[in-house]
């Protein structure tokens, strides 16, 4: 944990304080991905404001948490090699996007729900430290953000929600207006009001803004296939829960290179990304998606193809 305490956030740096709250509450769970919380924070930070002196002071004191933590877990991969580290935020954000997007289509809105969507997309955010995100990232942030938008404000409301993808128009947080509310809701402390049918909201579309998210595709397959239930996104330890795991491509038995396979640089990156998606799978029990990613890796090698 960061022992390093912060002073008070200037206001410049509003639009970070969630990614620092996130930082705080995973610091325990997940160091990993509270190192990069900060990380994104005081990088973003940086581009915002690096010369008035409380600015200064803020990101001064946020440097020190990240090299305490840089120490403390110095022998980590996923704290000294990027794209293990990418791999283990990437993971996390979406498993806490699947487990609000399951608790969703069954129709189980609740305050870890909204939380969930939320954070998933603020640990989004924080993959940006990595590089451009993907398309399918960026759909999955712009998705997740809305939902908890719309959720949020249809339970505080005392509407009830359309489960799964709906159209996204009128939905947003308004920071200035409702900086109480969005500060609530990702804190976890706003109960569910009593829900009353809402018809406004009977919108037959599976799109929102020309995305198209079909049943069952709204997340890749390099991506934990669920979270259980009847675990809340808050609990420390994950309980195991069946799992299907796919069969072997048996083309793989058989695949052999044609000739001399010559692999690019390109496809090596790729290799080695697979196999750290598995690793990252493994921490958490997700032996699926890491058979998945394996098979990736090797018919990738063997053949020169995907």
């Amino acid at each position: 944990m960061a022992a390093t305490a912060l002073p008070p956030l200037p206001p410049q740096f509003k639009s970070i304080q969630h990614h620092l709250r996130t930082a705080q509450e995973l610091d325990k769970r997940e160091p990993v991905v509270a190192y990069y919380c900060r990380l994104y924070a005081m990088q973003t930070g940086m581009k915002i404001d690096s010369k008035t002196p409380e600015c200064r002071k803020f990101l001064s004191k946020l440097m020190d948490q990240l090299e305490a933590m840089k120490k403390q877990f110095g022998d980590n991969e996923a704290i000294t090699q990027d794209i293990v580290g990418s791999a283990h935020v990437e993971n996390y954000a979406l498993k806490m996007f699947l487990y609000a997007d399951n608790e969703d289509r069954a129709g189980q809105f609740h305050k870890n729900m909204i939380k969930s969507f939320y954070t998933a997309s603020l640990l989004i955010d924080v993959l940006t430290v990595f590089g451009e995100l993907s398309e399918e990232n960026s759909q999955h942030r712009k998705y997740a953000r809305w939902k908890a938008a719309y959720i949020h404000n249809c339970l505080k409301n005392g509407e009830t929600p359309q489960p799964g993808p709906i159209g996204m128009e009128g939905e947003s947080f308004d920071v200035e207006r409702e900086e109480a509310e969005s500060s609530s809701l990702h804190s976890g402390t706003t109960q569910p009001t009593s829900s009353s049918t809402h018809e406004a909201n009977n919108k037959a579309t599976s799109n929102y803004t020309g995305i198209h998210i079909p049943p069952g595709a709204h997340a890749p397959a390099n991506t934990p296939a669920e979270v259980p239930h009847n675990t809340g996104v808050t609990s420390n330890t994950i309980q195991p829960s069946p799992q299907n795991i796919p069969q072997v491509d048996p083309s793989l038995y058989s695949a052999q290179s044609a000739g001399e396979v010559h692999l690019t640089p390109e496809d090596f990156a790729r290799a080695q990304k697979y196999c750290k998606y598995a690793g990252s799978a493994l921490q958490y029990e997700d032996v699926s998606t890491a058979v998945q990613n394996l098979q990736k890796a090797l018919k990738l090698l063997i053949t020169g193809r995907e």
